[in-house]
């Protein structure tokens, strides 16, 4: 992370695990948590000038984080609200339980390796059309694509390996 400003690195070495450790607990989630840090620190990246002279940085970075897990929480609760509106779903048929053991190993897998594995294999769509989706280069598609598949393949076999323990 070169800004032409060195201290923005130390500052963002010396302040990351703890901020998202800090989000973590009020998000729930480690991953919304990293989001909502990254975020809030590449805002602060694009201010370092100013931000750098705060009293205290990281407590901005904080309050820039703490509003974006707000906004985040906002944002799902009138998703639900307007599920509650909309009524029942359409009757969907049951799941296997192969595609129910697939969903619980694709959740593993970080949001971004989970959208490109749905994007591609399930949906179909080229490479091209996924980064143009996601607003990402092809060759960041082609990566994570790259790493979902090998992880999803060491998780698949690691459960496949605890079955034939559990079976013998």
């Amino acid at each position: 992370m070169t800004t032409g400003n060195g201290d923005f690195e130390a500052f963002y070495t010396a302040t990351y695990q703890r901020l998202v450790g800090q989000l973590l607990v009020v998000t729930g989630s480690l991953q919304e948590a990293e989001d909502v840090v990254q975020e809030a620190l590449v805002r602060a990246c694009g201010r370092w000038s100013q931000v750098r002279d705060y009293q205290v940085p990281e407590a901005w970075v904080r309050r820039v984080a703490l509003n974006l897990a707000v906004s985040g929480l906002r944002r799902a609760r009138r998703r639900a609200a307007l599920l509650v509106r909309l009524g029942p779903a359409a009757d969907v048929p049951a799941l296997s339980v192969e595609a129910v053991a697939l969903t619980r190993t694709l959740r593993k897998l970080p949001l971004r390796g989970r959208q490109v594995l749905v994007l591609h294999h399930l949906v179909g769509l080229p490479v091209q059309e996924i980064a143009r989706e996601l607003g990402v280069p092809v060759g960041t598609v082609t990566a994570r694509l790259s790493r979902a598949r090998a992880t999803l393949a060491r998780l698949l076999a690691a459960e496949e390996e605890e079955l034939g323990h559990a079976r013998g």
